[in-house]
């Protein structure tokens, strides 16, 4: 008797699966006839997509989290859009870095990568058109800005598309069974400094030895007795490591912030970002006079950062993020005066707020 209000249970949550098969594939069939009413427009529609993944979250009446409701969503997303085409994104490898992770997170699992030894071989993909899109770390909040991304961004002819904002927890993997043997810790260089106190009171004498990117420091792990990685869980499995220590990052909100770069300009969602870089004139008060527009438009600036320009000593250009789209009335307004003011302005992109 006690199995029967169980089987009854599982009798309804069967009839559950089978409606929303139904549903799924009536969702994939309406995403074939957009696709059929587009014609060869573009099949990656990033305002589309975070509006659909932003309305849901918030109608979300539980008891699935909104991250949960996000995560599923974005997977139905990514099978639908495959049913128009099959873009392919590229990102840094190999497999089993956070950028892949990133990568998985935005566009879903059912998207084919490409896994490029380097962040500039992710740019020159997305520009010689092998890719439809690349996906880079830009910044972190415990190290700041990725030197490498905002350089290529300063140069390249693609746009920003689309963010990604990633919790980042690092683990101690090893073929080893502790951390009493251990000669070398490699890891890519940010890694190593998001982990600096942990290192320092646990592992002080441990050579640290930086490399490309947390995936390539765990396959070296994985070929050297002596040694351990620095990388995330999915590093672990694909290389077959024991986590020796978990979330060892010294800043437990250790998050990083990816970029989705691309050819398409991308439509205002209703919450935007703009992300430029620009630079000033060599004379007293240039930078007040570059931000003052943004104050008096009322747009609100999220991000300003400095970078050398590579175009002489002691020069540098500004990364600046601000709140709306560069087609609303306030930001272009604000925009304008400051192309006027600048000695250099490039506007990277306008692209919808991350949904979380």
């Amino acid at each position: 008797m006690s199995s029967d209000p169980l089987k009854a249970l599982r009798t309804q949550i069967d009839e559950v699966d089978e409606e929303l098969l139904r549903l799924f594939n009536e969702r994939a069939k309406l995403a074939q006839s957009v696709g059929e009413v587009k014609g060869s427009d573009v099949v990656y529609r990033p305002e589309r997509e975070a509006q659909v993944l932003l309305r849901l979250s918030q109608i979300n009446p539980g008891p699935l989290p909104a991250k949960a409701v996000v995560h599923l969503f974005t997977e139905l997303i990514s099978a639908c859009r495959a049913q128009e085409e099959m873009l392919s994104v590229a990102c840094l490898g190999p497999r089993g870095t956070f950028s892949e992770e990133a990568l998985s997170k935005h566009f879903g699992a059912q998207v084919p990568r490409v896994m490029c030894p380097s962040i500039d071989e992710v740019f020159r993909t997305v520009e010689a058109g092998a890719v439809g899109y690349g996906v880079v770390p830009v910044e972190n909040s415990t190290e700041g800005g990725v030197g490498r991304s905002m350089d290529l961004l300063l140069v390249t002819p693609l746009t920003v598309c689309g963010e990604v904002s990633l919790p980042v927890h690092q683990n101690l993997l090893s073929k080893a069974d502790s951390q009493e043997n251990l000669r070398r810790i490699y890891s890519h260089v940010q890694s190593l400094a998001q982990c600096n106190s942990w290192l320092s009171q646990h592992l002080p004498d441990v050579e640290r030895v930086p490399v490309a990117s947390n995936a390539e420091a765990a396959r070296r792990a994985a070929e050297d007795a002596d040694a351990a990685a620095i990388a995330g869980a999915a590093a672990a499995a694909h290389y077959g490591l024991s986590v020796l220590a978990s979330s060892i990052e010294d800043d437990p909100n250790n998050t990083t912030r990816f970029l989705v770069i691309g050819s398409q300009e991308v439509a205002a969602s209703g919450r935007d970002k703009t992300s430029f870089v620009m630079a000033s004139q060599n004379r007293p008060g240039a930078i007040f006079d570059l931000l003052e527009p943004l104050a008096r438009h009322q747009v609100s600036m999220t991000r300003l950062e400095s970078r050398p320009s590579r175009t002489g000593l002691w020069e540098y250009v500004f990364f600046v993020d601000i709140e709306g789209h560069q087609n609303d009335a306030t930001v272009s307004a604000a925009l304008a005066e400051i192309r006027e003011r600048a000695g250099f302005l490039k506007i990277l992109g306008s692209y919808p707020v991350a949904v979380s």
